[in-house]
């Protein structure tokens, strides 16, 4: 296990929410976050029902529905959007080719290094930051959709993390928060299933103490000034070997907040 000093010197940021060991876990992993059949492949095959939701949904929230077919294709132009924990930027890439102008945020710098390298061969321009949401916070930006996904099970502080993504909303913006529910199901099947049956994640990746009850995640939002505007379970159907929306929140979920404009 990586030492707080050791993580800093991989390149992590020591702001309250950033966890040394969670960081070092990742930087471990940074190398195969493009590749398909890696160690985030799981995520991979995640990704496409985050990207969908995150667009319908922002899509409906700012009133982006039109029949012109340009506009269809980039429905996010003129949207500030925050990728929070954007890892190797899985999503940071979708929202710009949807017209956004994206800054994407990680804790740890070689995520941040392999995220601007693969944006750049993809011809995106994206604002990639080796930064925290407290420093973030703290520079006075401000965004209109806020992209936490897969990252609050993951932060040491949560209530100061959640703090300071509010507090970067702006006025009618939308956050979304994305992760596991604290039952015994994702027990089974997030920790047990994922990390030592099917070996889908490497063993440590998730400690489901962290995981987080969709109550839990909307209280914490509530008590930052935003309103919960919808909450989706997020099911895997092992026949289809697909992701799928559904109403089941037992394991994964997703939950959509704004603020009050």
């Amino acid at each position: 296990m990586a030492s707080d000093k050791e993580a800093i010197m991989n390149g992590a940021t020591t702001a309250k929410s950033v966890d040394p060991c969670e960081i070092a876990n990742f930087e471990a992993m940074a190398e195969e976050w493009w590749d398909e059949n890696g160690k985030f492949k799981p995520l991979h095959k995640f990704n496409p029902i985050r990207i969908g939701y995150v667009r319908d949904t922002v899509v409906s929230h700012f009133g982006r529905q039109t029949d012109d077919a340009v506009v269809k294709l980039k429905p996010f132009t003129g949207l500030k959007v925050l990728d929070i924990g954007c890892g190797g930027g899985l999503l940071s890439e979708p929202m710009a080719r949807l017209g956004a102008e994206v800054t994407a945020a990680d804790a740890s710098r070689k995520n941040i290094q392999i995220a601007s390298l693969h944006s750049e061969k993809s011809g995106l321009d994206i604002d990639y930051r080796h930064t925290t949401a407290e420093e973030l916070a703290a520079s006075g930006e401000k965004f209109d959709v806020i992209l936490n996904m897969e990252v609050i099970e993951h932060v040491a502080d949560i209530e100061g993390f959640v703090e300071a993504c509010a507090a970067m909303l702006k006025p009618g913006g939308i956050m979304f928060v994305a992760t596991l529910n604290r039952t015994a199901k994702s027990f089974a099947f997030a920790i047990v299933g994922a990390e030592y049956v099917l070996r889908w994640l490497p063993k440590g990746t998730h400690s489901w103490k962290k995981f987080l009850k969709p109550s839990e995640v909307a209280r914490l939002v509530r008590n930052n000034g935003l309103t919960v505007k919808d909450v989706a379970g997020a099911t895997y159907n092992p026949f289809e070997d697909r992701w799928h929306i559904s109403k089941d929140l037992s394991i994964n979920y997703l939950l959509a907040a704004v603020k009050p404009a």
